[in-house]
């Protein structure tokens, strides 16, 4: 294949109004060819030169896209990639992978037969923080790590009307910003060897779970993932500890909220966090104060997804985040539900 993907959109929602078009069309090599969406008048607001499908069939039926992308409520993932990669499409899904694990699994199961790129979209990877944090543990400046803790807090104190707050399979916190949590955890640490998770619906009128706290031990360390819809005053998005120094870091990565507003990149500062975060030594200077370090925040770079993705279906590189990574993450995910419903620590 040579020149631009074509690539196919299904659904016009926030994720795909926020995150995928966008991120879409400010990518060389791709191009936005169309979109399924049962209202062209939302797309066409957006996007008025590009065509608009009736149905996700239709779209996948045209010979000018290679690249399907599924944006689309968690419990519609499956049928979706499922179709798609019977049209022999190359095809991105959001996060999470599906609802169960078993659905995942059949997922990549027949993306290999059908030779087509499965990828799950991960975005969180590129955050600012996180690229901060992988980099400073690889360096070693906080010696052996023991205890990392990670939290997506936010203070939504009315339950919206949406299909996340509705009880369905895929709905609530733990599916919808666990993943993120979990798929950081995967990539820094691995698999652990048990998950424990408390889930509680905090909200009058909730539905859905709204708060989680999950601890993941792996030897002597242990991995904290917590979210809240409740934290009017939200403390550190990431506090690690090691045996040489500590780490905090506050506040979100600016990406998302540069897409709400509606910037569009290539960009001056796109990415660019003014949050640093403090490295605390374990070393005292004189008179016994510890040694304050601030760590300059790496830009995030949501686009280096798509550019991955591009460079994979084109031969010139892995895929930035594969179904089979995705598919750990399903695994906590639903391990994490059952330690919930238990009460109990679930050992791998």
């Amino acid at each position: 294949m040579k020149g631009t993907i074509g690539v196919g959109l299904v659904g016009y929602g926030m994720a795909s109004k926020r995150f995928h078009a966008p991120l879409i069309q400010a990518q060389e090599g791709l191009s936005l060819v169309a979109v399924a969406s049962r209202d062209p008048g939302k797309v066409r607001a957006d996007w008025p030169e590009i065509p608009v499908e009736a149905t996700p069939g239709a779209l996948f039926a045209r010979d000018d896209i290679d690249l399907v992308v599924i944006p689309t409520p968690n419990a519609t993932h499956y049928a979706l990639v499922s179709e798609a990669l019977a049209a022999g499409k190359h095809v991105v899904v959001d996060k999470p992978f599906t609802v169960t694990v078993d659905e995942a699994e059949r997922l990549c199961v027949q993306a290999a037969e059908a030779e087509r790129l499965l990828s799950v979209f991960h975005n969180r990877r590129w955050d600012a923080d996180f690229l901060t944090v992988r980099k400073l543990l690889d360096s070693g400046a906080l010696g052996r790590m023991m205890h990392f803790e990670s939290h997506f807090d936010r203070y939504r104190p009315e339950v919206a009307q949406r299909w996340r707050e509705e009880p369905a399979p895929g709905s609530g916190a733990w599916f919808d910003l666990g993943s993120h949590l979990l798929d950081q955890a995967l990539v820094l640490f691995g698999k652990p060897q048990s998950i424990w998770l408390d889930l509680a619906s905090q909200r009058e009128g909730a539905r859905v779970d709204d708060y989680f706290h999950a601890v993941l031990r792996y030897g002597e360390n242990r991995v904290v993932l917590h979210g809240g819809t409740l934290v009017a005053a939200p403390g550190a998005r990431f506090t690690i500890h090691g045996t040489r120094a500590s780490y905090i870091k506050h506040g979100l990565d600016p990406q998302e909220d540069m897409l709400k507003r509606g910037d569009r990149l290539p960009s001056p500062g796109w990415g660019e966090d003014w949050r640093h975060g403090m490295l605390t030594t374990g070393q005292a200077r004189e008179g016994g104060q510890p040694e304050l370090h601030e760590v300059p925040t790496l830009p995030g770079d949501y686009l280096a997804y798509y550019a991955g993705v591009r460079d994979a279906i084109l031969g010139r590189g892995p895929l930035p985040v594969t179904a089979e990574s995705a598919l750990e993450a399903m695994r906590l995910l639903e391990a994490g539900r059952r330690s919930a419903e238990t009460g109990r620590v679930v050992s791998f």
